[in-house]
């Protein structure tokens, strides 16, 4: 006798018991397991690890609103980032729609259920996520650029990618939030490349603009606008017309500036200073920040209705410490990118730097990384940077969010031999001695955890 199959697992979350019984019914290809709450979705999350999940905003105890709902599909994604998760949106529910996608959600649809048309949603969501799991089997084999322009092996920044290829055909403006020195500059241009628009990728730092100036910077001026303006300026809106605009430290837009920049996004239209004429400009707006701009907006320091039309849709890039294995990885592009152009006789990185890269919090990100490694490539006597030659401190990792006990301890058997194959150029041998098991264990691992093809 064979081993029967597994069913891949549905989570329905829905409090009406009368439409859970009707799903169960309908969905005979699936195991198909029930929540009416948020305890016990995540309960059946943790437990059944399911690939989709159909969610409905209107949850107890807020039954007729949607609070209950956007806080449950946020921890779902936290805790199962990969997950499909299907809302379901009652009357005059498109700004529900809209936000729910925006959190990550993978699709919606309307209630009344059209149990038809639910079932191809769900069966499209499951054939995407097989899809994406193949996807990331391959790309976490070794090294592989997001894009094209970033360097990474991590499943963090594979994601980050792969929301990008999705948003960038969309007509939406888009906002990156992570930390300096994490590449959002990058991804602003990826989001460029990837959406077809003919027009120049234009980028300005709001940040490094005094504020006097950043008006006319944006928007431009006519001759005779204010003294010293002998001609007229065509400003980097207009200059990004067909094209993309990147607003870097985008929090750093004076209020006065910003209603002038939402009047732009609202109608499409600018005025140069001193200028009457109003002008039509097709620019796609990407823009970043450090900043924490809903506090901002709480002080009163950002505008609230600037904030949602500049956040159509928002990308969450994560730290250097929070992409488990691309601190060497990325150390080892440098050194080979400025050796090239500085020092022709380094050649490689010592075990005890590859430790202290690996041990690093990188609070400064991938820009403080490459900073370190093109001052150790000047500075080093001999072919090979050592630890000093970083001049590195030890500080402690954050803890992940884990999902049970199995994932713990897959997340900490992966985390590990990324690090070792990548601290040892995927050799398999020195990985294994790196990590204190046999070679044998290491490909059984390996092949457990689909790491290798």
């Amino acid at each position: 006798m064979t081993d029967k199959i597994p069913l891949p697992v549905l989570l329905v979350v829905e409090d009406d018991e009368g439409l859970q019984r009707q799903l169960k019914w309908a969905y005979e290809g699936y195991e198909v397991v029930c929540a009416g709450d948020r305890e016990a979705a995540i309960e059946a999350l943790r437990a059944h690890e399911p690939a989709v999940v159909t969610l409905d905003l209107g949850l107890p105890p807020d039954p007729d609103g949607t609070t209950e709902g956007f806080g449950t599909l946020e921890e779902i994604l936290r805790l199962k980032p990969d997950t499909k998760v299907i809302v379901a949106t009652g009357h005059g529910a498109h700004e529900s729609a809209l936000k729910a996608i925006a959190l990550g959600a993978y699709d919606f649809y309307r209630k009344p259920v059209d149990i038809d048309a639910l079932g191809m949603i769900v069966s499209r969501a499951f054939h995407l996520h097989g899809i994406e799991t193949e996807n990331r089997r391959l790309e976490g084999n070794s090294a592989s650029t997001v894009l094209g322009s970033i360097v990474t092996a991590a499943p963090e920044m594979l994601t980050v990618g792969r929301t990008i290829e999705r948003v960038a055909s969309a007509d939406v403006s888009v906002m990156l939030l992570g930390a300096s020195g994490t590449g959002k500059e990058l991804l602003a241009q990826a989001v460029h490349e990837k959406s077809g628009r003919k027009g120049a990728f234009v980028a300005i730092n709001c940040a490094a603009i005094p504020e006097n100036l950043l008006e006319a910077e944006l928007f431009g001026y006519e001759r005779g606008a204010f003294t010293g303006a002998v001609k007229s300026n065509i400003g980097k809106i207009e200059l990004a017309q067909g094209g993309t605009l990147f607003l870097d430290e985008v929090g750093d837009i004076p209020l006065p500036l910003q209603v002038k920049l939402l009047r732009f996004l609202q109608e499409r239209v600018i005025e140069r200073i001193g200028g009457r004429q109003p002008i039509a400009v097709d620019t796609r707006i990407v823009c970043a920040t450090h900043q924490d701009l809903e506090a901002m907006i709480v002080d009163g320091r950002f505008r609230e209705d600037l904030y949602y039309r500049l956040a159509e849709i928002v990308v969450k890039i994560p730290s250097l410490a929070e992409r488990s294995g691309d601190a060497v990885l990325l150390a080892r592009h440098f050194v080979n990118r400025f050796s090239r152009e500085l020092n022709p006789a380094v050649q490689s990185l010592s075990p005890d730097a590859l430790a202290a890269i690996d041990a690093y919090a990188w609070p400064g990100n991938v820009r403080e990384l490459e900073n370190r490694i093109k001052r150790a490539v000047i500075m080093a006597d001999g072919r090979s940077i050592g630890a000093g030659d970083l001049d590195l401190r030890p500080t402690a990792d954050e803890q992940p969010v884990l999902i049970n006990l199995r994932a713990a301890r897959e997340t900490a058997d992966r985390r590990a031999i990324r690090q070792a194959m990548s601290r040892t150029d995927n050799n398999i041998s020195g990985a294994a001695k790196l990590l204190g098991i046999s070679r044998p264990t290491l490909y059984d691992l390996l092949k457990q955890y689909r790491l290798q093809a």
